[in-house]
């Protein structure tokens, strides 16, 4: 086997990184500094409960594997499960050395009559984690150690590009959709994530915009960027398949609402009770969302599938993340009601059909996330926070925070897939396509 450059610079890049971390200064040895609290202000509860959050969140990701792995074709199935689970070590590593510091470091942006307003974190703020360390910061973890912070919402980074997967299966290369996955965190995700959940961010203080979990940040990101990426890489060969198994996307679909907990209620990075509504919040909506798509299936002459009760459950997960922490358990069961119709529509739309976004990424999550954005900015509590509590005004910067981020992630996404396609070859061969990427791109097999 022919080993190409691409596989050379690739090992040589994780070489430099791991020899790179060893002249950084460790955590422990970072001083306080005026951003961060003492040790005693930890609160023993929190740590314990963002500890177990975060892992939640991390089983999302192998989840996520499952439920896409069960339904591709059987020749693509171990390669699409594997594109999801690669972001576990990618992402991860790519966090440590600059995503955590472009996500959540000293603001970068532009001030407007004495208020900043941040697009991006200074890479030089925390690489290789320096700096994060066992302090509490003031204003974005106050009762947990920084560091658990920093690795709680890395598990988010990590989830983020695998939603994409979905809409390019079966006929991606797998070292292209590496390169591509880096480049979509750093400058799709981190300005995203920066601009929404840091304090200083431009989303976040001049919009208001509200994502309690991730709606803008993760799914309308992905689902955008998922959009672009079937466009650009075009229509299978052979774009009909049967799903190859339907009890991996069950197994996959519990996993994630399991982790999902995690993700909604550990995003209150606090044991308390608006943990334990985003708790209820969560999987109620995935509850309604999935009675919700079966039933319309079913009054549209469609049988009633295993399949479409999982895509509803993910629907209503998705819906409910940005607003799982500002709305009431009742308002969740709408939320997941109206938000599985308008997916379940989307997924059949002839038009939207036509791209072959193989496993309906941003039908599901694009769709779920702008609709969980638009319910939030109706329904969230408080005063002035949304429509239906005299907030006219956020409604309306919810409504334009919408169309840019669209705009950002689906174009943004546009010129990273040409780019990556300019370096390395997005799409695999046909003879690689016809023999299914398990084989062509990793010589492995189901048999």
């Amino acid at each position: 086997m022919t080993l190409g450059l691409k596989w050379i610079v690739s090992f040589a890049i994780i070489a430099l990184v791991a020899i790179g971390g060893l002249f950084w200064s460790p955590i422990v040895d970072f001083p306080n500094t005026g951003a961060f609290l003492s040790e005693d202000k930890i609160v023993g509860a929190d740590v314990a409960w963002i500890l177990a959050a975060a892992g939640l969140v991390l089983l999302m990701t192998p989840g996520l594997s499952f439920f896409y792995g069960g339904m591709v074709g059987k020749k693509n199935v171990i390669s699409t499960m594997l594109q999801s689970f690669i972001a576990l070590g990618v992402i991860s590593i790519l966090w440590v050395v600059i995503g955590f510091s472009l996500s959540f470091g000293d603001s970068l942006g532009f001030e407007v009559n004495g208020v900043h307003y941040g697009i991006i974190g200074n890479p030089l703020s925390y690489p290789f984690f320096s700096g994060v360390g066992v302090l509490p910061h003031k204003m974005m973890a106050s009762t947990i150690p920084f560091v658990l912070f920093a690795l709680f919402q890395m598990k988010f980074a990590v989830i983020t590009p695998a939603l994409i997967t979905g809409s390019f299966a079966e006929r991606v290369r797998f070292i292209s959709y590496l390169l591509f996955m880096v480049l979509f965190s750093i400058f799709i995700y981190t300005p995203l994530c920066h601009m929404v959940w840091h304090p200083d961010g431009l989303l976040n203080t001049y919009f208001g915009v509200k994502d309690f979990a991730g709606g803008t940040v993760v799914h309308m990101s992905a689902g955008f960027a998922a959009l672009a990426g079937a466009l650009v890489l075009g229509n299978r060969k052979n774009p009909h398949h049967e799903p190859s198994n339907i009890p991996y996307v069950l197994l996959g679909t519990g996993m994630l609402w399991f982790g999902w907990f995690g993700f909604n209620a550990g995003s209150a990075l606090s044991a308390n009770a608006t943990a334990a509504m985003a708790f209820g919040t969560t999987t109620i909506a995935s509850a309604s969302a999935m009675m919700t798509y079966i039933f319309f299936d079913r009054i549209n002459r469609r049988k009633i599938s295993a399949l479409g009760a999982c895509i509803g459950a993910v629907v209503g997960l998705v819906a409910i993340t940005p607003g799982c922490g500002f709305v009431t358990i009742p308002e969740s069961l709408f939320i997941g009601f109206i938000s599985a119709i308008v997916s379940n529509i989307m997924v059949n739309w002839k038009a939207l059909k036509k791209i072959d976004d193989t496993l309906d990424v941003f039908a599901c999550h694009g769709v779920g996330g702008i609709m969980g954005m638009i319910l939030t900015a109706i329904f969230a509590h408080g005063e002035n926070a949304s429509l239906l509590h005299g907030g006219l005004e956020v409604f309306a910067h919810h409504m334009m925070a919408l169309i840019l981020v669209s705009l950002f992630a689906f174009f943004g996404s546009l010129l990273l897939y040409k780019i990556t396609n300019s370096i390395i070859t997005l799409r695999v061969s046909e003879e690689s396509e016809n023999m299914g990427l398990d084989l062509s791109q990793h010589e492995e097999s189901l048999n």
